[in-house]
């Protein structure tokens, strides 16, 4: 039996790329559904270019400085990502914002982890905020990119308690625990066919195991 075609998937990284480096451990299965084609980063001294390299991922930098606009610098993304053949974009702490073009022309093919139980806490400072509002749970969420920041269809959601005496720091580390289970899992779901988006929605084939703590979008 001929092996199954696997989703050639680029991970965009502006820093040390954690969450890359827990797709980049799952993706050595010979089940896993998704390639890992290209990492690329919007700046040359990110440390996951290094980590990426020492896997044998091919590795672009695409420095947003070069470009004296949004739409420029997208355009020189576009056209790395093309070259790559990438299906699927999948960001991990990319701190950039893309023109509406772009994330238009990869809709449906473009994913997110934001560190809250979206639509709870978008934009930055997610676990400050969580402390600050008194919530009892707190968590990641892997989502589809579209124009508005945050407010993507949702794939998967992984929880954590909110402890007496947590602060920022305390709650991120845990959290960031459960990114590292939730990601690869989401992005095999959204690789493998068996997540996909209708309209604003996403919706699941098949069964569809979830590790402790996670919980998907049904």
């Amino acid at each position: 039996m001929a092996a199954q075609r696997k989703t050639r998937v680029a991970i965009l990284i502006s820093g040390r790329g954690s969450n890359m480096v827990s797709i980049l451990d799952a993706a050595r299965a010979p089940d896993y559904p998704a390639e890992i084609a290209l990492v690329l980063s919007n700046r040359p001294d990110a440390p996951g270019l290094a980590h990426a390299a020492a896997c044998g991922i091919p590795t672009k930098t695409v420095d947003h400085r070069s470009f004296p606009d949004r739409a420029s610098f997208d355009g020189a993304l576009q056209a790395e990502l093309e070259a790559a053949g990438i299906e699927l974009v999948c960001l991990a702490g990319f701190m950039r914002i893309f023109s509406g073009p772009f994330v238009e022309a990869w809709a449906g093919r473009m994913i997110n982890i934001h560190p809250s139980l979206l639509p709870l806490f978008r934009g930055v400072h997610t676990h400050a905020q969580a402390l600050a509002a008194g919530v009892r749970l707190h968590g990641c969420t892997v989502h589809y990119v579209v124009p508005e920041l945050d407010a993507g269809p949702i794939v998967a959601q992984a929880a954590v308690p909110v402890l007496p005496g947590d602060d920022p720091d305390s709650l991120a580390a845990r959290i960031l625990v459960q990114e590292h289970r939730l990601y690869p899992m989401a992005l095999a779901l959204v690789a493998g066919g068996r997540a996909r988006l209708e309209g604003n929605r996403v919706v699941f084939a098949g069964d569809v195991a979830t590790p402790e703590g996670a919980l998907l979008s049904l």
